[in-house]
């Protein structure tokens, strides 16, 4: 037998394969950082906060529509109010219809009226034809402008309704733009953070491929 005695190049302590083997995982773990299919945590968010806006609109959308829908006719009315308030006015009155009790009234004022002429004499007279004319116009005045004032009301009581109807379809759409710029900017921050941690994970990889490399030829 030869007397050239075994050497283990893995056991022997002037031997650097163990250096060398560690620099082999270093490089190889530099390759996986470099390579591998690193997750970026921002995808997985993003899927989440992209759908906030689609499951909270139904709750926005029906008061955003209706406001929407009173803007042509609220602008309507306003033009007609500012350009020609008598002619808006005018326009309400066309709809006047004599209250059931102006017939009533109307009769017990002239039946008042002709005994009271009777009385004195002047039955039938021009006179008599006179005050009869003044009572009824007098009495046709005031039920029109007990009319117009119950109309005029509803009309604001609709356009105050309109207005309310609008502000909250205001608010509503501004509520959902701000639920769609808050999710819009987190999803751009994660995708920010993601970006620089990819950076950096990469950064890190070409760092170990390089030190291995440096650690094996030594």
């Amino acid at each position: 037998m030869s007397n050239i005695p075994f050497t283990n190049k893995w056991n022997n302590p002037d031997s650097n394969w163990g250096g060398k083997m560690g620099a082999l995982g270093q490089i190889g773990a530099g390759a996986m950082g470099l390579f591998g299919g690193n997750n970026n945590p921002a995808n997985a968010a993003n899927k989440y906060i992209g759908q906030i806006p689609g499951e909270t609109a139904g709750h926005y959308q029906p008061w955003e529509e209706a406001g929407k829908n009173m803007i042509p006719g609220m602008t309507d009315q306003y033009n007609q109010l500012m350009n020609d308030p008598g002619g808006k006015y005018n326009q309400i009155g066309e709809s006047f219809h004599q209250s059931p009790g102006f017939k009533f009234a109307l009769d017990q004022a002239l039946g008042g009226s002709g005994r009271s002429a009777a009385a004195g004499g002047m039955a039938g007279s021009p006179q008599h034809e006179q005050q009869n004319m003044e009572l009824a116009t007098q009495l046709g005045n005031q039920d029109y402008n007990n009319w117009m004032q119950g109309a005029t009301g509803l009309y604001g009581q609709g356009l105050n309704g309109g207005q309310n109807m609008m502000n909250q379809g205001q608010q509503a759409g501004s509520s959902m733009a701000d639920m769609i710029a808050q999710a819009l900017a987190q999803q751009g921050n994660y995708a920010y953070e993601g970006q620089a941690q990819k950076n950096q994970n990469k950064g890190n990889a070409f760092s170990n491929i390089a030190s291995g490399i440096g650690s094996f030829f030594m």
